[in-house]
């Protein structure tokens, strides 16, 4: 037998350490593969269970119960209604333009809502629910769900839809929602997933916009079981997120819906404010708007006609007007020359119809004078030429001060858009804005609230209540949030000297409440219920020298936008107050015939909590009030005889 060669037993250990290798390796991959299939089999086998039932099963956002809103009495302002609507998911459709072929020969679809649904589609991903049509009847709603297995990728869903029971009265306040736009979502930071449903609605202007975090909550999710074609086999999960929180405001229906009725057709703002909390009982606007049209979509002639009006109905004058206070200033410039000591109360300046300064003329609203007038009267009558004096002497800083600690010149922080800050001029704002010095003239112009002072009506009912409380009244709008009550910051006492202060309460109160005072036709006759206040009177044009030789151009001769502002603040009761109010009415000519009488009877129905009693009217007027609530209780009676006679036919 041959023995094996020296290089034959070299080549064999050689084969056997190679086999030995290449066993290793295969070992080595096979554990590889084994540990790995342990992996996916064992510790990563429910994430893969879930992938493989994604096949199947599609999870979908839901947006939550929009929050109501209340007034302070518990009425709802701004509700959720039933809203029957169709939405559509590409990606289950197939064929989308046939299946909205299909569609559109069972409910009408414009070429308009066609485009923007064809825009929606392209802009969003094909798993997310593109809303087709919506506010549909329920003979149509019940006509697509019955023909909904024609019908691939079209959902009938309920949903809610805002509304707003009171319309126009709480427009500006309550405001109104809209489809999430582009814009939008470009201020936000970190949108909401919300967000991505198409025509989402969130809030466009109002409380529903300030308060929209508020409002909203936050959404849920729908676990649902679909079949090979993208059929709804049945839901298999759902949460339905956490709904957004109610809102009670501070408004009073009855009172705000009043207000509205009570400016009619002019172009005004009234405010009624708690002077002893800050509480604003009413805010309204006038005219105003129906906001239930934007909510389902405003039509172009009718947005046409609120953007073109020139009485601005889509703007809130009560937070974002900015007018010149006019005679309603100088309870500012009264205080700031008391605490100056620039004046006694009862010492006099005549009034000949004009002030004279460097060889200028600056007249007094009343032609001929009023002769010698102290503190009182000059608030009394509205005295000009008593407040061009008193304000050259006190100085701009001094009155920019004492209008600043009196509320003016400041925005508050309550849940409305565009609140304007108004403004308190002095010598740096000028050299700031016009780089020109300040002259002695600017200041006799502030003296009397014209000039560079422009005031929001929000701000003088701040005024005029911390005036009435002698406190640091901040205005509150929030009353409670889900139930739990809103505390507004608490006031202080004014650093004025109460003797001061009472000597502009009692020439308030001789405004309204003594003959020859410029309100006098507008008192309450009820010594419970006295009202104290002020009138103003504010200039848009400068009356010229030949105008004044010739006879100052009446008012109502006038263009409408060339009319003076009217305006009126007070308080009542006098001796307990507990409601301010303001009024303006824009160009509508003198404070005392126009907005006093206004400010009045919404103040009469805040504090009587209703209709007021004809004994409350100065006498003059009961008969006049008495035919028009005889009259509007017959055009009462006939709305419900037609409204019956419609629904029996």
């Amino acid at each position: 037998m041959m023995q094996p060669t020296r290089t034959s037993r070299m080549r064999q250990r050689r084969i056997t350490r190679r086999g030995l290798l290449w066993m290793g390796m295969q070992m080595g991959v096979i554990g590889v593969l084994g540990w790995r299939m342990r992996q996916l089999q064992i510790d990563q086998s429910d994430q893969f269970r879930l992938l493989a039932e994604e096949n199947r099963i599609n999870i979908r956002l839901l947006a939550p119960n929009r929050g109501l809103i209340f007034d302070r009495n518990g009425a709802p302002i701004a509700i959720n209604d039933q809203n029957y609507r169709i939405v559509m998911i590409r990606e289950q459709a197939g064929n989308a333009n046939e299946v909205l072929d299909r569609l559109g020969e069972l409910i009408t679809l414009s070429p308009e809502r066609r485009a923007r649904i064809e825009k929606d589609m392209r802009q969003r991903s094909a798993f997310v629910p593109v809303t087709v049509s919506e506010h549909l009847t329920w003979q149509e709603f019940a006509l697509v769900s019955s023909n909904a297995p024609a019908l691939p990728g079209i959902l009938p869903e309920v949903g809610l839809t805002r509304n707003y029971p009171f319309g126009q009265a709480y427009a500006h306040m309550v405001g109104y929602v809209g489809p999430v736009s582009e814009s939008d979502l470009a201020r936000m930071d970190d949108p909401d997933p919300l967000f991505q449903i198409p025509r989402y609605p969130i809030g466009k202007t109002g409380v529903e916009r300030n308060a929209e975090e508020t409002l909203r909550g936050s959404a849920g999710t729908s676990r649902i079981e679909v079949n090979s074609i993208g059929r709804i086999m049945r839901e298999l999960g759902r949460d339905d997120g956490i709904v957004g929180k109610d809102i009670q405001l501070t408004l009073d229906t009855g009172l705000q819906e009043y207000a509205m009725e009570r400016m009619g057709d002019q172009s005004a703002s009234a405010i009624v404010m708690d002077v002893r909390n800050g509480d604003i009982v009413a805010m309204a606007s006038a005219p105003s708007f129906d906001p239930n049209k934007f909510v389902r979509g405003i039509s172009t002639e009718d947005w046409g006609g609120l953007r073109d009006n020139e009485y601005r109905p889509l703007s809130n004058k009560s937070v974002s007007g900015a007018y010149p206070p006019g005679s309603t200033f100088k309870m500012v410039v009264a205080l700031a020359a008391r605490e100056a000591d620039v004046i006694k109360p009862e010492e006099t300046v005549y009034c000949p119809g004009y002030y004279e300064l460097g060889g200028r003329r600056f007249h007094c609203w009343k032609r001929g004078g009023h002769g010698k007038v102290d503190m009182v009267n000059s608030l009394k009558q509205s005295c000009d030429v008593y407040y061009y004096e008193v304000a050259k002497r006190v100085g701009i800083e001094a009155i920019a001060l004492k209008a600043k600690q009196l509320g003016l010149g400041e925005k508050y922080d309550i849940p409305l858009p565009a609140i304007s800050r108004g403004l308190v001029p002095n010598k740096a704002y000028k050299q700031r804005v016009f780089d020109q010095g300040w002259l002695q003239g600017d200041t006799l112009n502030a003296g009397i609230g014209q000039g560079f002072v422009l005031t929001s009506p929000l701000q003088l009912a701040v005024m005029t209540s911390r005036i009435a409380s002698g406190k640091t009244i901040i205005p509150r709008l929030i009353k409670s949030i889900s139930g739990v009550p809103q505390v507004g910051v608490a006031p202080e006492v004014l650093d004025i000297q109460t003797v001061d202060i009472e000597k502009v309460r009692r020439g308030m109160f001789a405004v309204v409440n003594e003959r020859r005072g410029t309100a006098y036709a507008s008192r309450i006759d009820d010594n419970d219920m006295v009202m104290a206040g002020k009138t103003g009177t504010s200039q848009v044009r400068q009356i010229t020298t030949e105008e004044r030789a010739a006879g100052v151009t009446k008012n109502e001769d006038l263009p409408w936008k060339r009319r003076d502002h009217a305006l009126f603040v007070g308080y009542a009761p006098f001796d307990n107050p507990r409601y301010a109010v303001t009024v303006i009415v824009e160009h509508g000519g003198g404070g005392s015939s126009v907005a006093a009488p206004i400010a009045r009877d919404i103040m009469m129905r805040a504090l009587y909590e209703g209709e007021p009693p004809l004994s409350a009217y100065p006498a003059a007027e009961r008969n006049r009030i008495r035919g028009e609530r005889e009259r509007a209780r017959e055009a009462a009676r006939t709305d419900t005889n037609a409204t019956t006679s419609s629904e029996g036919n």
